[in-house]
């Protein structure tokens, strides 16, 4: 909270989590994203895009849905499958503080991972979509850092 300005808000879009003023933002980190962090939980940055007060960093959170986190799936018990989604977080800063965080992601690509949801008549996707987001962006920075010889 001390990187925040007094009054931030944070807005899982997906799933309308978060809060907004210091005290819902505190209560929401405190009880319901810090302390249900997952043990194996990783984040694997994919990029970042700085503007002018303004921060948006794409990246992939893998984990193991072995115990309940509400910022991701609210009510939904433990499942013990494991988990690859990409995330994006829009941070806006303001005197040097973080203002407000919008974090996005894909709720039915989470739920098909969980098995909650069916992708066999839907026009969505699971894993899938992570592993491939890796693939094509190491596959653009690998092109970036090409070096021909001769």
């Amino acid at each position: 909270m001390e990187t925040m300005v007094a009054e931030p808000y944070v807005h899982c879009v997906a799933t309308l989590a978060g809060g907004f003023g210091g005290r819902e933002v505190r209560r929401f980190y405190n009880e319901h994203f810090i302390n249900q962090i997952r043990k194996d939980a990783k984040v694997i940055p994919i990029s970042r895009t700085i503007g002018k007060g303004q921060v948006v960093d794409e990246l992939i959170v893998s984990f193991t849905h072995n115990t309940q986190w509400d910022y991701l799936l609210p009510g939904i018990p433990p499942t013990g499958k494991k988990v690859e989604l990409p995330h994006v977080v829009v941070m806006k800063f303001e005197n040097g503080k973080v203002a407000h965080e919008h974090v996005w992601w894909d709720q039915a690509s989470l739920l098909v991972q969980v098995g909650l949801l069916d992708p066999a008549n839907l026009p969505v996707v699971g894993v899938e979509q992570a592993r491939e987001l890796r693939r094509v962006a190491q596959r653009r920075e690998d092109q970036s850092t090409a070096v021909t010889i001769g």
